[in-house]
C-alpha cells in the first residue's frame, strides 16, 4: 500500500509540476508580448493612422480605433501562427472536429474569444493607448482574483491558502516592479485616463472569466486545438462584425490593414501574433493541471520577465522597485510551487465534482 502511494504522490508531483512549467513558458512569452505591443503605437502605418482619423474625430475616439484595428491584427497574425502550430502536430483534422462541436465544447470557447479579444485584449491596448503599457500591465495583474473567485462560484474550484498567498504575493511584487512607470503613466495621462481605465478594467475582467470558462471548454476539447478554435472565432468577431461596423462609419481600416504588408510593420505584427498565440497555448495547457487560479497566478510572473527581457534586449535599467517585486514574485512562486500534491489531487471541491457545467450555459 505504502508504494502505491508513493507512485502516486510521485504521478501527481509530475503532473503539477508540467503544469506549472506550462504557466511559467506562458509568462515568457507575455512578457514578450507587451514589448512590440509598445513599439506598435510609434511606427507606420499605425502611426499614419492615428493622425488621419484624429483629424476626423477627438484624439481619444482615434486612439479607441486605432487598438480595434491592432488588436484585430493581433488575432489575425496569432491564428496564422497556430495553424501552423497545429499543422505541425497534425491536429489539423481534430481542429475542425472541434469547431464543429457546438453543443459541447465550441460554444464555451466561442464565449471565450469574446472574453479574451474584444474585452480583454482590445482593454488591454486601450489601457496601453491612453495611459501607458505600466499601467496596462498592472491593470492586467489583478486578473488572476477575478479568475479564481468566478471558478470557485462557478464550479467549486479549489484554491487552497497557500496558492491563494502565493498569488497575492505574485501580484503584489509585479504592482512594485512597474510602480515608478506606473505612478508616472497616470500622472501623465491628462484628461483621457477615464478611458485608460476603462481599458484596464476590461483587461482584468476579461482574461479573468475567459480562464474560468476555458476551464470548463478544455474538459471537452484537447488544448492546443480549443486555443486555436477560440482565436479563430476572434478572428471572425473582429474581421466580420468589428472592424466593418467602423469601416462603414468612414473610418480607413482596411487601407491601413492592407499598408501592414512592409517589412517592419510585418515583423513587429508576427512577433505580436507569436507572443500572443503560444502565450495563450501554453496558458491553456496549464489550466486542466493546476487550476485556473494557479495557472494564472503563476502566468502573472510576466512582470517580472517582462523587465528582465527589457534590461537584456533593450538596456532599460530597472529602478529599486525592481528589485524588491522581483524578490516579491520569486517569493510567491516559491510558495505555490511548495504546495503538497495531494493538497490538489483534485482540482474541484467533492460537492461540485458532478456539476453538469454544459447545462448551465
Amino acid at each position: 500500500m505504502g508504494d502505491v502511494e508513493a507512485l502516486k504522490k510521485q504521478e501527481q508531483r509530475k503532473r503539477i509540476n508540467s503544469g506549472y512549467m506550462w504557466a511559467l513558458i506562458c509568462a515568457v512569452f507575455w512578457g514578450l508580448w507587451y514589448i512590440p505591443g509598445e513599439i506598435i503605437w510609434n511606427i507606420n502605418p499605425f502611426n499614419e493612422m492615428l493622425s488621419e482619423v484624429s483629424h476626423m474625430m477627438s484624439s481619444s475616439g482615434s486612439m479607441v480605433v486605432v487598438a480595434a484595428e491592432v488588436s484585430a491584427l493581433n488575432a489575425l497574425f496569432a491564428v496564422l501562427s497556430l495553424i501552423i502550430w497545429n499543422g505541425c502536430l497534425l491536429r489539423l483534422n481534430e481542429l475542425g472536429r472541434t469547431i464543429k462541436n457546438f453543443n459541447l465544447c465550441s460554444k464555451w470557447l466561442l464565449a471565450g474569444s469574446v472574453l479574451g479579444g474584444p474585452v480583454a485584449i482590445f482593454g488591454s491596448f486601450m489601457a496601453m493607448a491612453f495611459i501607458g503599457s505600466a499601467f496596462a500591465a498592472v491593470a492586467s495583474l489583478l486578473y488572476p482574483v477575478v479568475g479564481s473567485v468566478a471558478a470557485f462560484l462557478w464550479y467549486g474550484e479549489k484554491i487552497t491558502r497557500r496558492a491563494s498567498i502565493g498569488i497575492f504575493i505574485i501580484i503584489v511584487g509585479s504592482i512594485s516592479i512597474f510602480g515608478g512607470k506606473f505612478i508616472h503613466d497616470i500622472h501623465s495621462a491628462g484628461g483621457l485616463q477615464w478611458l485608460g481605465y476603462l481599458g484596464g478594467l476590461m483587461a482584468a475582467s476579461g482574461w479573468g472569466l475567459e480562464g474560468a470558462i476555458a476551464g470548463i471548454g478544455l474538459e471537452f476539447s484537447e488544448s492546443d486545438t480549443g486555443l486555436t478554435a477560440r482565436f479563430i472565432f476572434e478572428l471572425l468577431f473582429w474581421w466580420l462584425i468589428i472592424i466593418p461596423i467602423f469601416a462603414i462609419a468612414g473610418f480607413p481600416m482596411y487601407e491601413y490593414a492592407t499598408a501592414v504588408f512592409q517589412p517592419v510593420p510585418l515583423m513587429v505584427l508576427a512577433f505580436t501574433g507569436l507572443a500572443s498565440g503560444f502565450c495563450y497555448v501554453t496558458w491553456y495547457k496549464s489550466f486542466p493541471l493546476i487550476g485556473v487560479g494557479r495557472g494564472q497566478g503563476v502566468a502573472n510572473l510576466y512582470g517580472l520577465i517582462s523587465i528582465i527581457l527589457l534590461l537584456l534586449f533593450v538596456g532599460s535599467t530597472p529602478g529599486w522597485t525592481v528589485f524588491i517585486g522581483g524578490l516579491l514574485c520569486v517569493a510567491g512562486a516559491v510558495v505555490m510551487f511548495t504546495e503538497e500534491p495531494l493538497e490538489i489531487e483534485t482540482l474541484r471541491n467533492q460537492n461540485t465534482e458532478g456539476l453538469k457545467m454544459e447545462d448551465d450555459f
